[in-house]
């Protein structure tokens, strides 16, 4: 009987949570893992965390010890680039390399988008997505005399967060009237801008970036306003793109519109059986949700990782993870679990100001997300108070004083 080779191509954490549960669930053929950079598998959330302040080294990002991959007969190439894929002959091409497969799995990820104004690719214009990334902009920072955190998401505000905890100048510029509006909605926002503002960070709300200016290097960043900012260091938070190039190449579906990524079932199978996606890349059926959704968190690069490895073998059952994420930025410490593209009302547990409390986000009267703040172990609480899709009175949701998983049991309430 001939050995199966199972192709990864994305080693970070994905790929790598693949490769790994492939050896734990008994796989005994060859596994190759391909990666882009030249470090090992790392993880990416601390990057605009605690490693871009220094105060992690590199090894402890790796997603596994060094010899891991020697030990389970993974076969990690690093510093590679995959040029195409072939799915009638099913081989991944890298250059000289022909690399057959029986099972495939794309693992690649996404790319920060850059600012597409003029001047955006002046020296000192930075995006993260890497560890050379964040190691770039923790260099240039303790030089610089004047930072400017283009984009209110997640990245723009922990990287602005971070490099103020470094002691430097920032100035955060957002479309917005607060940070992580379009997720979070104007009410938690508002307790982000206030924690950046009593933080030291300038903030420049509803304004966007119409042009970085300098001769070589950036010196100033114009605003739709008039205004001109200096700026010796602009970092880029305004996005990301899942990397389906390889995918569209070899012909799999791939989502347009809202949903972009490679469009894969419920068991992170695509349009082409035996080719699988996982990751910030995958836009996969969620059962619960009735659509395809892609996520861009730790959580579910982990996860779907292990999932698609079972997809593999088939033995996977359906993914159907709840969404979840975390932040921290100075002393706010946060979990979001839930799924919410829209809501119709925002209901607290705690008071906002107190920086402790529960979030939860409604629709149709249902919770479809929440956010613990500085508020622990609540998080399995919320999950399953999402996933009942239940009817919950608001004056339950808000009593602190009962039992968050008491409320699934609550009879529905009239409509």
């Amino acid at each position: 009987m001939n050995r199966q080779t199972f192709v990864i191509v994305g080693a970070s954490l994905a790929g790598a949570s693949a490769a790994a549960a492939l050896r734990k669930e008994g796989f005994d053929g060859r596994i190759v893992l391909i990666g882009e950079e030249t470090e090992r598998p790392y993880e990416r959330p601390e990057l605009s965390k605690k490693y871009l302040r220094a105060e992690t080294a590199e090894a402890e990002l790796a997603v596994h010890s060094g010899d891991f991959y020697a030990e389970a007969d993974i076969e990690l190439m690093t510093g590679v680039r995959v040029e195409s894929v072939d799915v009638h002959r099913r081989e991944v091409r890298a250059g000289a390399l022909r690399l057959p497969f029986d099972r495939l799995l794309l693992a690649t990820g996404a790319a920060p988008r850059r600012l597409e104004v003029p001047g955006g690719h002046l020296d000192g214009v930075l995006t993260l997505r890497t560890i050379s990334d964040s190691d770039a902009i923790r260099e240039r920072a303790l030089v610089a005399r004047d930072i400017v955190v283009v984009g209110g998401g997640w990245i723009g505000s922990e990287v602005a967060a971070s490099l103020r905890q470094l002691g430097r100048s920032v100035t955060l510029v957002i479309p917005t009237d607060v940070p992580l509006q379009r997720m979070l909605g104007p009410e938690v926002g508002a307790v982000y801008r206030d924690v950046h503002a009593a933080n030291g960070v300038r903030l420049v709300n509803r304004t966007r970036v119409t042009g970085l200016r300098g001769r070589d290097a950036v010196e100033s960043v114009e605003l739709d306003n008039g205004r001109a900012l200096p700026a010796d260091l602009v970092i880029a938070g305004v996005g990301a793109t899942p990397r389906t190039e390889l995918a569209s190449g070899a012909g799999l579906a791939v989502g347009r519109g809202m949903v972009r990524g490679i469009v894969v079932d419920a068991r992170l199978e695509s349009s082409v059986p035996g080719v699988f996606a996982a990751g910030d890349v995958a836009a996969a059926w969620h059962p619960l949700y009735g659509r395809h959704i892609r996520i861009e968190h730790w959580d579910n690069a982990k996860r779907q990782g292990r999932a698609a490895a079972a997809a593999m073998l088939d033995r996977a059952d359906h993914y159907d993870r709840i969404p979840y994420l975390y932040s921290d930025q100075y002393d706010l410490g946060m979990e979001y679990t839930g799924y919410a593209p829209e809501w119709d009302e925002v209901v607290f547990r705690g008071e906002p100001l107190s920086r402790r409390f529960i979030a939860f986000w409604l629709l149709g009267g249902k919770v479809v997300a929440g956010m613990n703040v500085n508020t622990w172990d609540v998080a399995p609480s919320i999950e399953r108070l999402v996933r009942a899709q239940a009817t919950v009175e608001r004056e339950a949701l808000a009593d602190p004083e009962r039992p968050l998983d008491e409320l699934t049991r609550m009879p529905v309430a009239a409509a």
